[in-house]
């Protein structure tokens, strides 16, 4: 593997475990995962239940740990993807949109009086494509992607209008909305079935980014384009994949949640894009690219979805201080791993320099004497 490559890998990114366990000890490496990112969310996590336990009785019941996981699966679904777009130094902002869409495209077809099972892979597609196109804008004609997915963002929300209009479609199979929206166990049980499709999917892109040649050459283009082309990376075709992949992926959303609630609609999942950019962020992957661990955003998940229920059931909250919240995680999450790196940065410096003067000030320290005894 080519040196620039290895040295994008996560294993080296500064707040990683793997960095500094293997070269110094067993005692070094436990100390490294404490003061790890992860385990400050992981501590979170736990304020959250104890403030939302205080809050509300409910918060810690079956019932709302059910409730909860419904309401952030699709959210969790498109940060998958989402996390290796980002780790490759790009940004998805029409995935909430492409949600949108395939869910119009399945209403549409359903009126149309296709059968469900063909309805699928045509969403799919539908996904596939506008991931396709985002990636083509970026990749083929080099315009950033931020500015181009804002765009598609609406693109893709009014293209959602066109198919189906203001109009809502309900009356799907029960053999499927039922799927979507049962659990584990029948009426006694209390985990999702949803949430088998969630951790699946995390397993596949957790071994992807973090255990395959493709993972390291997400990181290797995020962390330096030049290097990795240079290397010998694809760097187009990788960043393809990756739009390709998000947009698949927020299709999939789409169906799910659509089955979930029975309706298709053309404004569903409005707003959710803030949400995912946040749940990413907070968890530890970085906003330039080139460093994140997929373990730290399904902790996010997590801790997003503990503040929103205990927001939900607290009394006398509004629900927009949900909204409130997630921003303000999403700023503190760009700003608080920023001020760290500069204080390392600065500490660094400082050292750097005492360690520059200590030979100047040993050699003044031995030129007096010298003076003394030539003068005698």
């Amino acid at each position: 593997m080519p040196p620039e490559l290895a040295t994008a890998t996560p294993g080296n990114a500064p707040d990683s475990p793997a960095s500094t366990g293997a070269s110094e000890g067993s005692g070094t490496s436990l100390l490294t995962r404490l003061r790890s990112w992860e385990t400050l969310i992981a501590f979170l996590i736990v304020v959250a239940c104890i403030v939302g336990s205080q809050l509300s009785g409910e918060f810690l019941t079956t019932d709302s740990i059910t409730t909860t996981t419904f309401d952030m699966i699709e959210v969790a679904l498109m940060a998958l993807p989402l996390t290796l777009v980002i780790v490759a130094a790009e940004i998805d902002l029409s995935i909430a949109s492409v949600l949108g869409l395939s869910s119009a495209v399945m209403g549409k077809l359903w009126n149309a009086g296709l059968p469900i099972e063909a309805i699928f892979p045509i969403c799919l597609a539908v996904g596939i494509a506008c991931g396709a196109f985002n990636g083509f804008l970026v990749t083929r004609l080099g315009l950033p992607s931020l500015a181009v997915t804002i765009g598609t963002m609406g693109l893709f929300r009014g293209l959602a209008f066109v198919v189906l209009g203001d109009q809502s479609v309900t009356s799907f199979p029960a053999t499927w909305t039922d799927r979507a929206f049962g659990v584990i166990g029948g009426g006694d049980g209390w985990i999702p079935n949803v949430l088998i499709l969630f951790a699946v999917l995390a397993v596949l892109f957790g071994v992807l980014l973090h255990y395959t040649p493709f993972g390291r050459t997400v990181f290797a283009v995020g962390a330096n384009e030049e290097a990795a082309r240079f290397s010998g990376v694809r760097v187009k075709r990788t960043r393809m994949l990756l739009f390709v992949m998000s947009g698949f992926v927020s299709s999939l959303a789409g169906i799910e949640m659509t089955l979930r609630q029975s309706t298709a609609s053309a404004d569903i999942g409005t707003g959710f894009e803030l949400t995912v950019v946040a749940a990413v962020v907070l968890g530890g992957v970085s906003i330039f690219g080139g460093r994140g661990r997929l373990g730290g955003v399904v902790l996010a998940l997590i801790l997003l979805g503990a503040i929103q229920k205990a927001l939900t059931l607290a009394p006398n909250v509004s629900s927009y201080w949900i909204q409130i919240v997630d921003g303000v995680l999403l700023v503190g999450s760009v700003l608080v791993p920023n001020l760290v790196t500069r204080l390392r940065e600065y500490r660094a410096h400082a050292g750097t320099r005492t360690r520059a003067l200590r030979p100047a000030r040993a050699e003044l320290t031995t030129i007096g004497p010298r003076h003394k005894e030539e003068e005698e």
